[in-house]
């Protein structure tokens, strides 16, 4: 049970209801629970939706098979069934299984560093960087640490809100079987 409901979107201020619809539009992004219980906050919305330009500055550099690893990554590590859930849908859907995933070494090493930061609270061990800091510049470091603070931010949001797992989400819950 959440503590606190979302928003139906008839019930959010005219400023929440444009930045639902220029969300949806400029992304094809659904109004899910989270973003719902982040329409009691107008502020609350825009800030956390900065997650999607990042997001597409990741893709630009992991590709759409890795990027979606680092940020299940992330959210394992941080505990949060939501975003986990959300991205093992990803995961499974392009073919992969969360569980057995066939990575490279580079791949794993970055797989441990998202996953450092969040369960470290962004006290990455020296070994755990040094890959990194090898394979990826500066930029690309600093858009995929900003990346995992932010989505460490939204694991925070929604394991205090207790906020569901949305229903087009429940078959890919780590307790559900696929065959």
């Amino acid at each position: 049970m959440p503590r606190i409901s979302p928003l139906p979107e008839e019930n959010t201020a005219t400023e929440v209801k444009i930045a639902y619809h220029q969300h949806k539009a400029i992304y094809n992004g659904r109004i899910t629970n989270m973003k719902a219980t982040l329409g009691h906050s107008y502020n609350a919305f825009q800030t956390y939706m900065q997650w999607y330009p990042l997001y597409e500055d990741v893709k630009r550099i992991l590709g759409t098979r890795l990027s979606p690893l680092f940020a299940w990554a992330i959210s394992e590590a941080a505990d949060c069934p939501l975003c986990s859930t959300f991205f093992r849908k990803i995961i499974i859907d392009a073919g992969e299984s969360p569980e057995n995933l066939a990575l490279t070494v580079e791949e794993q090493q970055l797989l441990t560093f998202g996953a450092a930061i969040a369960r470290h609270k962004g006290f990455v061990a020296d070994e755990i960087f040094a890959p990194i800091r090898k394979k990826y510049s500066d930029k690309d470091i600093v858009v995929l640490t900003a990346f995992a603070g932010i989505m460490i931010a939204t694991n925070i949001f929604n394991n205090v809100i207790h906020t569901e797992i949305d229903e087009y989400l429940e078959l890919y819950k780590k307790d559900v079987i696929h065959q």
